[in-house]
């Protein structure tokens, strides 16, 4: 019902437009034909005027010469009936005319379209007054009459009569009526051969893109819409790419889901197995161990404890991360002022491994523009990072260096170093690394992937350039408030 409603929608306005262009053809056709009749009736009589002014003397001492001029204008008349001849005075009266009925309503003319007309001598066609009709303008032509060299008048012929425009009208009717009869017939059939044509283009079309749809909707991803549909085809194609993208996105994100899951269970089993087991232990052998022993026990508890809680920690932080629901909060402060805080903790941690901690920062560095809890995270995790895999009587520094656009932050340590193979994707969640690449030490957790995610937030990157052996270098720009 729908198809069908589409097809007399369509065929209703292709027959409105052709009858529209018909209505306009027949009033154009008309318009033209009468100013092509006016012009060859100008060419063909166009010197009547001319001929009568010289070849009798229509005046005679400023009055006409009835008796000479009216023989000649009616054999004139005889011949072309259409034909009215007016002599006028020189200010555009009417003195003599010879017209049928002899029902002249005007007693002058405008001679303005007469003296026009007799300078240009006739080359195209004029319209004045019509003494019989004075709403309508007529052609004519025109001659001065003279005596000697003074002017007494003129010769004023209508060439298009109130007899000839009753007789033209009725015509006109009658091949207007026939043509319009014949235009709105050949409209129809046009108005609905093309829009069978158009109904056939369109609902063909119609059909190969819902054809290419079902393809889609049954899982052929690549089914994509080629053809004549314009902007239709454009936006499926584009909406189809869209959900292409955010499917394989899905996927993507699902396998990391999994590949995670897989990692933080590994992860969380290790301490959890530990602290059952020395729990079990200490349930077992009750009384029977020593205080020594029962100490060391419990600290080593404490200590799976303690790397559980962060683990935990890191994954909720990092997912809140992920799920964007936090927002940085920034403020401006001096990265200086953070730094040698963080330092001044971490020393204490480094002299333990028997690592050198230092900070090289001028002291005339700008404010950044930052959230500082964040800020002091990402470095947090940097500062572990390269905590864990320096080796005693390595060295960390912290540099901090003004830039064009801000300020940077570069943290190098003199540990491992990460293999190039594996420097693209240190930043991925949960990556960790063979054992025996990072000298049997713990993989990196969701650090880095924390870190990745804190310096996105303030719209820069993380980078890194390391080799193994030769050590590791992370660095970051934060914008300045200038």
């Amino acid at each position: 019902m729908k198809s069908n409603l589409l097809f007399w929608k369509i065929t209703g306005v292709f027959t409105s437009l052709l009858v529209i262009l018909g209505v306009t053809y027949i009033v154009v056709a008309s318009w033209m034909a009468k100013r092509n009749f006016n012009a060859i009736n100008e060419q063909l009589y166009g010197d009547i005027a001319p001929h009568l002014a010289s070849s009798t003397h229509p005046l005679k001492d400023g009055k006409p010469d009835t008796a000479v001029t009216h023989d000649i204008i009616h054999s004139i008349m005889v011949i072309n009936p259409s034909v009215e001849v007016y002599l006028l005075d020189t200010t555009g009266r009417i003195i003599d005319f010879v017209v049928p009925d002899r029902s002249v309503r005007i007693p002058r003319v405008d001679l303005h379209p007469i003296q026009q007309y007799i300078s240009e001598q006739g080359r195209k066609y004029l319209t004045g007054d019509n003494p019989k009709n004075p709403q309508q303008k007529s052609i004519f032509s025109a001659a001065p009459i003279f005596d000697g060299p003074l002017l007494k008048g003129y010769v004023y012929a209508i060439l298009a009569s109130e007899k000839q425009s009753q007789i033209a009208a009725a015509l006109n009717h009658n091949f207007f009526y026939s043509l319009g009869t014949v235009l709105f017939f050949c409209t129809l059939v046009g108005a609905f051969l093309v829009g069978v044509v158009i109904f056939y283009l369109i609902t063909g079309s119609i059909r190969r893109m819902s054809a290419i749809v079902n393809r889609f909707k049954d899982g052929d991803h690549t089914a994509r819409i080629e053809g004549d549909l314009g902007i239709l085809a454009t936006t499926f194609n584009e909406m189809a790419d869209t959900i292409v993208d955010n499917m394989q996105q899905l996927s993507s994100m699902d396998k990391l889901r999994q590949e995670l899951i897989a990692n933080v269970s590994h992860d969380l089993r290790s301490p959890l197995a530990i602290t059952q087991g020395y729990v079990e232990t200490l349930m077992i052998k009750g009384n029977d161990i020593t205080g020594i022993e029962k100490d060391r026990y419990l600290a080593i508890i404490l200590n799976s404890l303690k790397k559980l809680s962060h683990l935990v920690g890191q994954l909720f932080e990092y997912s809140k991360l992920e799920a964007n629901q936090i927002r940085p909060n920034k403020e401006p402060f001096l990265m200086t002022d953070l730094v040698s805080d963080m330092v001044q903790h971490y020393d204490i941690i480094a002299r333990g491994k028997d690592v050198t901690l230092r900070l090289e920062a001028p002291r005339d560095l700008p404010p950044v523009l930052a959230d500082i809890a964040l800020v002091e995270r990402a470095i947090q995790n940097l500062l572990d990072n390269a905590l864990k895999f320096t080796p005693p009587k390595g060295k960390i520094t912290i540099t901090l260096l003004a830039k064009t656009k801000g300020v940077e932050i570069a943290i190098a340590d003199t540990g491992t170093g990460i293999p190039l193979k594996d420097q693209p994707y240190i930043f991925e969640r949960y990556k960790q690394f063979p054992a025996h690449e990072l000298q049997n030490k713990e993989g990196m957790g969701l650090g880095l992937a924390i870190v990745k995610k804190i310096i996105e937030l303030h719209h820069s990157v993380i980078n890194i350039r390391s080799l193994p052996g030769s050590g590791t270098v992370f660095w970051f720009q934060l914008p300045t408030t200038a």
